[in-house]
């Protein structure tokens, strides 16, 4: 396997993401700072890899791969430490729809992939909405002590519905070969 700049990006993301949390829980004076900046710098690199690689036709099959299980492993990461900061209801459930979507989606395309039609499941622009609405929601909320929590929780609640919407498109997109299967 060639290490294109994409790749690279992408390894970098899966490299960031115990140096967050680590960062995060720091014993030291900005530790939330730290950690939220490097997962501004995670989201950066979310967006550059996929920009590069389609630009410079550097798509690969570890890109393909690795860059969604960082992504998904980066935002769990964030979630979990945002719950364990607020563990209230109001908290644990927009963290539990945004995880359970992620895992019932992944699902969703590795089965339409199985049966050859991962294209009904392509991301779509609300997927890339909701993702932003939610990294942003989540710097917010990572910078617990600051006076824009409130904002930071309110955008969580927005990246849920958004996030809830999407699932229900890619159910939709998928539902006739779902159905077709369910009748042999």
């Amino acid at each position: 396997m060639r290490m294109n700049v994409p790749n690279l990006l992408t390894l970098s993301r899966i490299i960031l993401i115990p140096l967050f949390v680590v960062a995060y829980y720091a014993p030291m004076s900005g530790a939330q700072t730290l950690a939220a900046s490097l997962f501004v710098l995670a989201a950066i690199t979310d967006w550059l890899d996929g920009y590069l690689a389609r630009r410079w036709g550097q798509t690969s099959a570890f890109g393909a791969f690795f860059d969604p299980v960082a992504d998904k492993l980066m935002v769990a990461m964030a979630l979990l430490i945002v719950l364990q900061n607020d563990p209230r209801l109001i908290m644990a459930l927009p963290v539990a729809v945004i995880i359970g979507r992620e895992i019932t989606v992944s699902a969703l395309r590795e089965w339409m992939a199985e049966i050859g039609h991962r294209g009904r499941v392509a991301v779509s622009m609300w997927g890339k909405v909701k993702t932003t609405v939610q990294m942003i929601s989540l710097v917010i909320l990572l910078l617990a002590d600051w006076p824009t929590y409130p904002l930071g929780l309110l955008g969580l609640y927005i990246a849920a519905i958004l996030t809830l919407w999407s699932m229900i498109q890619y159910l939709l997109a998928a539902w006739p070969s779902i159905a077709n299967d369910a009748q042999g």
